[in-house]
């Protein structure tokens, strides 16, 4: 037997319509005609969600308690409060059918009539045709926004919305936060949770006061609009933002490599000096530490290859022959200030034709994204292979404008960085002596790139850029000449010692100009800034 009384709907769109009086006028009008009409309304269901799509949840609970008979009918407002999408209006008209006793507030109408259902059918027409033109004309302003590089949506974490029509800005409390997660993360050091635990730690959190979930930081570490792009993911279109960056697109790039070629972290049960770092030149494998007899020794324990074993003292004196050709003393300090003083000079002349180089590239681009654009206007290409040409133009039109804005990662000039790489180069090894265990490891893998131990012998090698300075004593018209002032500038064969230091300040301009080396972590172990050591290179 069916349960006495109404049911009564109400529906805002918006949460900010629910904190208003929308409701609360809605509630009035309906209490008013249940009164005239001799109704009451048992039940309340109030509703803060779009009418555009299907999927309204207290709606469709509503529906079901009248298709179980749980009471006569329902009053709602107005037709276009249950019926802005043709589906929803159809379900209702089904109970309506069904004999169920569905009536509105402010309009007289009579359903079980003819002409009054053609009436209600035709409103519920208007209603929908309304609320497709609305979804559309706020699509044309949403793009109309991305278009002038606005981003119309809440701002990501790390940045502040400014209002309506204004570029997002940089929170300055989470925005170097966020920028440090992208540092920390593209170390390949860290793993999502060891970050959000990092990150928990140096005060990140939610705009709700959050803890930052692994699931979140994944979203920021993926997130392109950090370097100046605003990317779609419901469509996957981009547009060049007009915000300022926290990070450049190069460590945004150096993340990404990180979080598609990274391995679960493993557990460190020891925390042996070189661990994971000797190869064994046999199989490649990294050789495994253990601790015998008071001493540590790295162990090769593939049964194919002959006995392998290295003891870390001796490993370590190793590492240190390797890093000793890198120090620098007094004369080839003051020789070298002089190179790059000649070099800085021809550097410069150089520079100004290549920035003209790439705003060549830059406008040559412009007009490319320009054509492309007339052709999709056009119809000639489709907006699938349309907005994957548009993505690659943007990005390297992205790296071009970086690259004119920024020649150097740090923003300092070529010049600038290789007179820092030599004087970093040359505190390599005492900043080696004085640090601390992962200080070393981290070092060893900035400044080596094989580490290889044959039986009881370990190979050492440096990086291109530090083997090219530790290789500076050979020539090519003679053998090694001696660090004396007159072999630097003197004669014939010191004349060939000249051109060997000018080939390797210029060889080093192109290593470093286009390497990813960790400045930071190699200025911070190297103490340099710090305590003053490790002589520094004049230029």
């Amino acid at each position: 037997m069916s349960a006495p009384g109404f049911f009564g709907y109400v529906r805002v769109s918006t949460a900010k319509q629910g904190e208003g009086v929308s409701l609360i006028e809605q509630r009035d009008a309906i209490l008013r005609y249940a009164r005239r009409s001799g109704l009451e309304v048992v039940r309340w269901f109030e509703e803060r969600e779009t009418a555009a799509k299907r999927g309204r949840p207290l709606f469709n609970e509503m529906l079901a308690l009248l298709r179980q008979g749980q009471a006569y009918g329902v009053v709602i407002h107005k037709i276009d409060r249950s019926a802005r999408n043709l589906r929803d209006w159809a379900d209702l008209g089904e109970l309506i059918d069904r004999g169920v006793d569905v009536r509105f507030a402010n309009e007289s109408l009579d359903l079980g009539s003819r002409g009054g259902r053609l009436s209600a059918d035709i409103q519920a027409v208007v209603a929908a045709d309304y609320i497709r033109n609305l979804r559309e004309e706020s699509r044309k302003g949403i793009y109309g926004r991305l278009k002038q590089g606005l981003y119309p949506m809440p701002a990501p974490l790390g940045y502040l919305d400014r209002g309506g029509g204004k570029p997002k800005e940089p929170d300055p409390v989470t925005a170097p936060l966020v920028r440090r997660a992208f540092e920390l993360y593209a170390t390949g050091r860290y793993c999502l949770i060891t970050l959000g635990r990092e990150m928990t730690q140096l005060g990140l959190r939610t705009r709700t006061g959050r803890a930052v979930s692994r699931t979140s930081l994944s979203v920021i570490l993926n997130n392109p609009f950090y370097f100046g792009l605003i990317q779609l993911r419901s469509s996957g279109e981009t547009f060049p933002g007009i915000h300022a960056p926290l990070i450049p697109k190069s460590l945004f790039d150096r993340v990404q490599a990180v979080l598609t070629g990274k391995t679960n972290a493993r557990v460190v049960r020891h925390d042996f000096l070189f661990r994971r770092l000797l190869t064994c030149a046999g199989c490649a494998h990294s050789l495994t530490g253990e601790r015998q007899k008071g001493h540590v020794y790295y162990r090769c324990h593939t049964r194919a290859c002959p006995p392998t074993s290295t003891r870390e003292d001796l490993a370590e004196n190793a590492v240190l022959a390797a890093l000793r050709p890198l120090q620098f003393n007094e004369r080839e300090r003051a020789y070298l200030a002089t190179c790059l003083t000649r070099w800085r000079k021809d550097w410069r002349d150089g520079k100004a034709d290549a920035e003209r180089a790439l705003r060549l590239r830059l406008d040559h681009l412009q007009a490319r994204i320009a054509r492309l654009t007339d052709a999709f206007l056009d119809n000639v290409i489709d907006q699938r292979l349309f907005e994957e040409r548009k993505k690659a133009l943007l990005l390297e039109r992205q790296d071009i404008e970086e690259r004119l804005a920024s020649p150097t990662p740090a923003g300092r000039e070529l010049p600038d960085r290789i007179a820092e790489f030599f004087e970093l180069a040359a505190s390599a090894y005492v900043g080696y002596k004085t640090a601390l265990p992962d200080e070393k490891r981290d070092l060893l893998r900035i400044l080596t790139s094989n580490r290889r131990a044959k039986r009881n012998t370990l190979e050492i090698t440096l990086s291109p850029p530090f083997q090219a300075v530790a290789d500076r004593g050979s020539v090519t018209n003679g053998g090694p000449q001696r660090d004396r002032l007159r072999t630097l500038e003197g004669s014939s064969a010191a004349r060939g010692k000249k051109r060997n230091w000018t080939h390797l300040i210029r060889d080093l301009g192109k290593m470093i100009a286009g390497m990813d080396l960790d400045w930071e972590r190699l200025q911070e172990i190297t103490r340099l800034g710090k305590d003053g050591k490790g002589g520094r290179v004049a230029a």
